[in-house]
């Protein structure tokens, strides 16, 4: 697997990571402890050293997978976790006061099974706490040992800034796919002014570009894309037109779907990773695959091309949670 540098952080991971959070939240019922530390173990063996995890996915039942899975493979990965919002209460509900950061880096250490935290995001921005005494309690935690860098999560440009000034930046974690574009405009220029390196979540699309889910693809109960518009069953019928295209571009690269959407993220600046999740080993594998995938300047000129001309039915985002995202 070739390795990347998150901007200039110093940071270095594997090109592709594992978003960790479906094995224990979000996409129904929980994969089973043993089989989630299979797939974690298993993506170590075949080159990943970037896992990303948080205390609310769960909660706290996915960091102590994480933990317990890259444990012998401590000092060759690097974790990710998060704090920010305030478990317990109705949600979705924030706390980002710093003594709450330190509770939450302490808690996490002991979930994780590590002495450090490779990468502290805050999950979403507080609005009801200055992002400088945000930036300030990660800071402190950096100059006791107990963090080594700072990230933010779906943070608007002017709070990046304005953390950055505090503590550098390593990364920022926001969605960024073929399917959802938007940080093209402003983000990404902002990233690469004061290096900061990019790490792109639900880079397939929560699923939807790997060809997999259809119209008729019934989701549990518990899956939270029963709440995304974009993938309420008649937005994704209208929306099955993108992934067929993307289906026959995979086709002229003996690839996949999910392959083709990967490479192109890859191709778009040298310190953007993403970090495709699954549960299934399968999967995993072919994600991988992606990091193999050469597209020329043509080939991803005709990709932008292509898939530009087609229509997306739908929003990213309930409403709801569309008020925490670029504050």
């Amino acid at each position: 697997m070739q390795k990347r540098e998150l901007g200039k952080s110093g940071l270095t991971v594997s090109a592709i990571g594992l978003g960790c959070m479906g094995l224990s939240f979000g996409l129904g019922p929980p994969t089973e402890k043993a089989e989630g530390i299979k797939l974690i173990r298993a993506a170590v063996e075949q080159g990943v050293t970037f896992f990303d995890t948080a205390e609310v996915y769960g909660p706290y039942i996915n960091e102590e997978v994480v933990g317990e899975a890259l444990e012998p493979f401590r000092r060759d990965v690097v974790i990710a976790t998060k704090f920010g919002f305030d478990i317990g209460k109705p949600g979705p509900a924030l706390n980002s006061r710093p003594e709450n950061i330190r509770a939450v880096a302490e808690a996490s250490l002991g979930r994780l099974r590590t002495d450090v935290i490779d990468l502290f995001y805050q999950h979403r921005v507080d609005l009801d706490v200055p992002i400088e005494d945000v930036a300030g309690a990660v800071k402190d935690l950096i100059a006791e040992g107990k963090v080594k860098h700072f990230g933010l999560s779906e943070a608007g440009v002017k709070t990046i800034r304005r953390a950055h000034a505090v503590q550098p930046v390593a990364a920022l974690q926001s969605e960024y796919s073929l399917w959802w574009r938007e940080p093209e405009a402003e983000i990404i220029p902002t990233l690469e002014e004061l290096g900061i390196g990019f790490v792109p979540f639900s880079p397939l699309g929560k699923g939807f570009l790997t060809g997999a889910i259809n119209e008729t693809t019934s989701f549990d109960p518990s899956d939270f894309r029963n709440q995304v518009p974009r993938l309420a069953p008649e937005a994704r019928k209208a929306n099955l037109a993108f992934v067929d295209l993307l289906g026959r571009i995979a086709q002229t690269k003996s690839s996949t779907p999910a392959q083709i959407a990967l490479a192109w993220l890859l191709a778009q600046k040298p310190w953007i990773v993403p970090i495709p999740g699954t549960t299934k080993l399968h999967r995993l594998t072919e994600n991988l695959g992606a990091a193999k995938l050469q597209l020329s300047e043509q080939e991803l000129k005709d990709i932008d091309e292509a898939l530009s001309a087609v229509p997306v039915e739908g929003d990213r985002y309930p409403e709801h949670f569309k008020k925490l995202v670029g504050r």
